[in-house]
């Protein structure tokens, strides 16, 4: 069930009604039977994946509080299960392909035993969620849930079961134990923050998949600044499909009156890939900070012991991501640079404006060029578009011509791109590093907050891509 469905637009609704008019004590139960059938909507076998990973993660913290003195056994009992079950579905395939290329290479030849599986949708989502849930427990951070359906509830929360954000135990366990009293305008800021994550992904991040869709499935036929072009749209696809995703799932979450963790804070306007990645994704980031890279010793080790938990740790984020040698090196890439980043002083961002600017401007063109990666099909094509990608720039009106009318993007679709799509985004992106542009709109005069909330409407509504296109992160 895609939140961009009319299926969504029923169901959202009615559950809303449902939860307000049962009683505080039974609203988890609405939220864990929503939950569920809104995961069963996208097949129902593999609700029995969530549910064992619930059941193991959760019968495991008990355990490891009940006896502390032989807790260890417990906490890799669940690691083994809900990564295990995890390894089976999203990289069986990947590794057993990649032992067999190997084994192949010394002249042993092998033919990859590969398996039928659909990846579940969510996965990787909610068995970071109850890992970082046992490890908590582990570390005597937070307290095991001793009501199995109100830690279920937790687990299969429907805004941000499918794509998160990947939420803490200490943040959204509470809100489901203890449910809020319904506030109308924590509601009216909801539905708002709804509307711009519909905006971004529906008008911003759909149009703009059209191009880089366009050249990225047949990227051997082009050359030049279409690759560029193709690359820059997908560079803000992806951030307005993601991070529309996580503005969609905040705003239905409040409408429950529970606050979800902001998952995005205009990670393009970074000055320093360091600051990058503390905007981008940021409960995915944080988890491998706290989970993975300080448990391995952080920054509190040599320099090079340091620089080598940065590179696993980004290793790690890129194989999180997807089953390709692909997302190896995207991570590689990101985790190499930021190794070189902080070799030069180069992570802390500078204080004058124009250097400030100069430098987000870099940052972003390398996580453009870095996202390659992340859409190229494969490995071969990624190396193509990056030595293909400024052929002919010797002749730089005739390069840009040519690559503007390989992509069909005339005067007119580049200024709709330019004004309808990026200005707005570019604007709000820039407010919101200094204030929640959310509580602005719903503070100002009642006659300017509604032409500011129809003129979105209206946008989406003219500008809409059409179809029900699935979010990007579904895949991961």
């Amino acid at each position: 069930m895609l939140f961009n469905s009319l299926a969504f637009a029923v169901f959202l609704p009615a559950v809303f009604l449902l939860y307000w008019l049962t009683p505080p004590k039974r609203r988890w139960l609405v939220l864990l039977l929503s939950s569920y059938y809104f995961y069963m909507s996208w097949n129902v076998r593999y609700v029995v994946l969530i549910l064992l990973t619930t059941a193991v993660s959760y019968g495991c913290a008990l355990l490891i509080e009940r006896d502390r003195a032989h807790k260890k056994p417990w906490l890799v009992l669940s690691l083994l299960v809900c990564l295990g079950v995890l390894f089976f579905f999203k990289y069986f395939n990947f590794v057993s392909e990649s032992v067999a290329a190997l084994l192949r290479r010394f002249g042993l030849p092998l033919s990859p035993l590969t398996l039928r599986l659909a990846l579940p949708v969510g996965i990787s989502f909610y068995t970071f969620q109850t890992l970082s849930y046992v490890i908590d427990v582990y570390r005597g951070g937070v307290r095991a849930e001793r009501h199995f359906g109100r830690y279920a509830a937790f687990v299969s929360f429907f805004p941000q079961l499918v794509a998160g954000p990947i939420e803490r135990t200490e943040n959204l366990l509470p809100q489901i134990n203890r449910p809020a009293a319904f506030d109308y305008e924590q509601a009216a800021r909801g539905m708002l923050l709804m509307a711009w994550g519909f905006f971004k992904k529906t008008v911003v991040a759909d149009n703009l998949a059209v191009t880089a869709d366009l050249v990225y499935d047949d990227v051997y036929a082009f050359g030049g600044f279409a690759l560029i072009l193709a690359t820059l749209c997908f560079t803000v696809q992806i951030y307005c499909d993601f991070s529309g995703y996580s503005d969609i799932a905040r705003g239905a979450a409040r409408l429950f009156g529970v606050e979800l963790m902001r998952n995005f804070r205009s990670p393009y306007l970074s000055a320093s890939l360091r600051e990058f990645w503390s905007r981008w994704h940021i409960s995915l980031s944080t988890w491998f900070r706290d989970y993975v890279y300080i448990p391995l010793g952080g920054s509190r080790v040599s320099r090079p012991r340091a620089e080598a938990n940065l590179m696993l740790t980004f290793l790690a984020s890129g194989l999180w991501h997807g089953a390709s040698w692909s997302f190896v090196i995207w991570g590689a890439v990101h985790g190499a640079a930021q190794v070189l980043e902080r070799r030069l002083g180069l992570h802390r961002p500078p204080e004058k404006r124009p250097a400030r600017v100069l430098r987000a401007f870099a940052v972003f063109l390398f996580s453009a060029f870095a996202w390659v990666f992340f859409r190229a099909q494969t490995l071969s094509e990624a190396v193509y578009v990056l030595t293909h990608c400024f052929r002919g720039i010797g002749q730089p009106l005739s390069y840009l011509r040519e690559g503007f009318l390989a992509v069909q993007v005339g005067k007119g679709k580049l200024a709709e791109y330019l004004l309808v799509f990026l200005l707005p985004l570019f604007l709000v992106d820039r407010a919101a590093l200094k204030t929640d542009v959310i509580a602005w709109v719903r503070e100002r005069p009642f006659a300017l907050r509604h032409l500011i909330c129809c003129a979105l409407l209206l946008a989406i509504l003219l500008f809409h891509a059409g179809g029900e296109v699935a979010f990007v992160y579904f895949q991961f």
